[in-house]
């Protein structure tokens, strides 16, 4: 991808594997609570939710009245131990199953999304499994790079060939600028929460050409 993405470059961001095109932001305030990290890595990923919020020109609150907390990110060891969570069978359907896929893929993250009645983002669950891989990843960039994967329901092969993070020549990962950009221009408020139609993709590129 260039440094200025495409409406085409767009357009395959959010387009799924079976060939269709859904574009999503959060509807709500973001609310969000990290299980299984110390108290510095719990400060860390806090901060990357920040800022990627305020990136997004979104806001974040103390307590959403359904949920009381719509962002839940998990650290653990093993996928069995969701089995174990309280009630995680009634935030997860088909848990078992799903826990059962898990294993057998060898995966080591996984992130579901729950939806409002328009459409647009209400719930996040993200699951880590610090295996050998994600242990060596620093915490900031691990944390960065799931939670701008969480401020929009991007494509499942979004990021499969390229990062949205990019090192700078220190060797620090941060947000690629494009990137960046198209999560402000997804959080405009002339723009739907919620968009089913490839042409969302040119009204996304004509903001980007506005920054």
């Amino acid at each position: 991808m260039s440094e200025t993405l495409s409406a085409d470059e767009i357009e395959a961001l959010f387009t799924r594997t079976d060939g269709t095109f859904l574009f999503a932001r959060w509807g709500r305030p973001i609310v969000p609570i990290v299980f299984g990290v110390d108290d510095r890595t719990l400060g860390i990923v806090k901060g990357a939710i920040e800022a990627v919020v305020a990136l997004a020109d979104h806001k974040m609150a103390e307590t959403d009245p359904e949920l009381g907390a719509n962002l839940m990110i998990f650290f653990f060891r093993d996928w069995e131990e969701l089995r174990e969570v309280p009630d995680m069978d009634r935030l997860v359907p088909d848990l078992g199953p799903l826990v059962d896929r898990l294993v057998a893929a060898g995966a080591n993250q996984y992130r579901i999304f729950r939806f409002d009645e328009a459409g647009a983002i209400r719930a996040s669950f993200v699951f880590l499994r610090m295996d050998e891989e994600l242990s060596a990843v620093p915490a900031e960039t691990l944390a960065l790079s799931q939670i701008v994967q969480t401020i929009l329901l991007w494509s499942d092969r979004a990021f499969t060939d390229r990062s949205p993070l990019a090192a700078l020549p220190g060797g620090e990962l941060v947000l690629r600028p494009e990137i960046g950009a198209l999560i402000r221009a997804g959080y405009d408020p002339v723009l739907p929460a919620v968009a089913q139609d490839p042409s969302h993709a040119l009204r996304l590129s004509a903001r980007l050409t506005r920054m």
